[in-house]
């Protein structure tokens, strides 16, 4: 059978909701508030609200929750589940609570809530501090502020956006201050660096860019943001626009530290760099080098100049590797030799030859965000951030390579490659633990497969079957694909003849088809949840496509659309009329163009993008997919 892909801008409008669900969007506007600020300030809003409805959920008759009724709550949540039994939860509550069956609220669940979560951290071991800044979920567990990593975003800021027609007024930011926290609260600040990140990415003419905003405006900014973050590849799922309002500072330096590094590591990929073949042996380590993440890359193209150089030690991290500024001496001489000095190497306090490894790459015209300090103590995101820039200015790879025209072909084609990150978008979105920086590779060994299906439909994966990566043995990533396979037949996917070694082999086709099935199957699980009336009955295409033309009919205008494919689609009027049905004052149409030529069309189509997040959706659609109006995988079982 054939699998088209529809153009479907997920949002639930407020006649899909259940009333539940509008209790909670009228909490979400102003916040839980605790009323002890130390204990406000360890969890975001979306926490807070979710920790709120879980525990309220265990109310008796009585409307009481006792201690003795936290076990079977706690043991369902995420972050405990991993840590301990039910068992070993009630008797660390028995530990902490002197009679079990006294009453507890809601602010009493928060703090015995933290004290599990201390307890479990000790238990583990565990340092929530990733290395990996694009995996890493911008949260809570981390309050500490780097006040040199401060120092960087602000640098990058000030010299990224000081012509900025609107922010110029602002800047320069004083990083000695709290000025970053307080510009970042109107949400304009991070909208704009997320376009300098991913250039287009938001239409900035649906940015509320008032010198004073109303509390709407900001929330409209800040949804803006956090929707368009996502489709960037950043990870926000425990941040709330209600955090952003307040200007915390821990969660702004943690989305802004993804943003700024997402566009420092950009070029790592062939796509954008296919000198990077240098960096393997043969044709053959090609497939390899796709799937790494790009600071793996990063440390590749290190160690390979590195190698050239003759220094003898690998470098493995971005931190302790590089304290003594050895590494960085050794890459800057094969990379620039005509700035070389010998005092470099020679120097015997690592201080002074960090100091002059900045002033060599200063030499080169990078940007230096970091100082000799932030070398010497193995800073790792500063030094990702440097490396980085050293890269962009100096990569040191040839033009000449042969395999560079193979690497080109290798990469996929621009039809599959907006697949491609659509899905892998969708899929960091999502919050599982693993992080997708290459989806036909990373979704070989089915494990990330098997994440998303548990996220979309929950305790369907039986974990005891399924082998963690690093996976050595090839018959285990087929049983975890094959498991996938099966999964997917019981939420009644599509997948004829399709088994798991399809997935093991890279069919590309078939990956994204299954992934836009199962896409889909979460939207519309969502939307069953929500929608009382339908009573959990299945909800089908007609259903959307009539509810959308309803809302648009009842607004006076007469467009209608046939179906998904209709070809009309593609001037965007429908759409925004459709965005305009749902919220009328989101929509500025002074802004919206006849549609009628190609120019045209394109403007509207990135201004429905915009729009659409700004009131709520998460999509991760190119204004391309609107002005072709389908996206046809076409991809066949058979």
């Amino acid at each position: 059978m054939y699998i088209s892909r529809k153009i479907e801008i997920v949002h639930i409008p407020r006649d899909l909701w259940g009333e539940g669900v509008e209790q909670e969007m009228s909490s979400f506007v102003g916040g839980v508030l605790v009323s002890d600020q130390w204990l406000q300030s360890q969890f975001t809003q979306v926490e807070l609200r979710s920790l709120k409805a879980k525990f309220f959920s265990m109310e008796n008759q009585n409307g009481k929750v006792k201690v003795a009724n936290l076990p079977p709550l706690m043991i369902k949540l995420n972050v405990f589940s991993e840590m301990f039994n039910e068992e070993e939860i009630r008797r660390s509550l028995g530990e902490t609570h002197s009679d079990v069956n006294s009453e507890i609220g809601f602010e009493g669940f928060l703090k015995t809530y933290l004290d599990l979560q201390n307890r479990g951290n000790a238990k583990l071991g565990n340092s929530k501090n990733s290395s990996s800044f694009l995996k890493a979920t911008t949260t809570t567990l981390l309050h500490t502020i780097s006040q040199s990593e401060k120092a960087l975003y602000v640098a990058h800021i000030n010299s990224y956006l000081r012509d900025d027609p609107f922010l110029k007024q602002f800047l320069p930011i004083d990083p000695s201050t709290n000025a970053l926290f307080n510009l970042a609260k109107d949400g304009v600040l991070l909208c704009k660096l997320i376009n300098v990140a991913a250039p287009g990415t938001i239409d900035e003419r649906a940015i509320n860019t008032k010198r004073v905003l109303n509390p709407w405006e900001r929330n409209e900014n800040h949804t803006l943001c956090l929707n368009s973050a996502k489709a960037i590849g950043c990870t926000v799922i425990n941040i709330g626009t209600q955090d952003l309002v307040e200007g915390r500072p821990h969660l702004v330096l943690g989305l802004i530290s993804q943003i700024i590094k997402i566009q420092l590591l950009a070029d790592l990929n062939l796509r954008k760099t296919p000198q990077l073949v240098e960096l393997v042996e043969d044709k053959y380590d090609i497939e390899e080098l796709m799937g790494l993440s790009p600071e793996k890359i990063l440390l590749k193209w290190m160690n390979f100049h590195l190698k050239k150089a003759g220094y003898k030690n690998t470098v493995t991290n971005f931190s302790s590797d590089l304290k003594d500024g050895e590494g960085y001496a050794y890459l800057l001489n094969v990379l620039a030799p005509e700035h070389c000095s010998p005092a470099t190497l020679d120097a015997k306090d690592p201080a002074v030859r960090a100091n002059l490894v900045l002033e060599h790459a200063e030499k080169m015209d990078c940007k230096i965000y970091l100082t000799p300090k932030d070398i010497v103590e193995g800073s790792a995101n500063l030094n990702i951030a440097f490396v980085a820039q050293i890269f962009q200015q100096r990569n040191g790879l040839s033009t000449d390579n042969k395999m560079i025209s193979f690497a080109k072909m290798t990469t996929d084609d621009e039809q599959i490659s907006r697949e491609e990150r659509c899905f892998r978008l969708w899929i960091n979105s999502l919050g599982i633990a693993s992080y997708v920086n290459n989806l036909f590779e990373d979704v070989r060994n089915g494990w990330i497969l098997l994440e998303v299906l548990d996220k979309v439909s929950p305790r369907s994966v039986n974990w005891k079957q399924a082998t963690k990566p690093p996976i050595k043995m090839p018959f285990r990533k087929v049983e975890n694909c094959n498991q996938v396979i099966r999964i997917g037949r019981q939420l009644k996917l599509s997948l004829v003849n399709v088994a798991g070694n399809d997935i093991v082999q890279g069919n590309k086709k078939l990956i994204l088809a299954f992934l836009w099935q199962l896409m889909r199957f979460n939207m519309l699980q969502l939307l069953k949840n929500l929608r009382s009336r339908f009573q959990g009955k299945e909800i089908t295409d007609a259903h959307i496509l009539s509810w959308a033309n309803k809302r648009v009919k009842g607004t006076g205008r007469k467009s209608q659309m046939e179906s998904f494919k209709d070809k009309s689609l593609s001037s965007g009027l429908f759409f925004l009329e459709l965005l305009s049905a749902v919220e009328p004052r989101v929509v500025n149409w002074n802004l919206v163009t006849k549609g009628e030529t190609n120019d045209e069309k394109r403007l509207n189509a990135t201004y429905i993008i915009s729009v659409a997040r700004k009131l709520g959706c998460s999509i991760f659609l190119l204004p391309e997919d609107i002005l072709q109006v389908t996206m046809p995988i076409e991809s066949r079982f058979c």
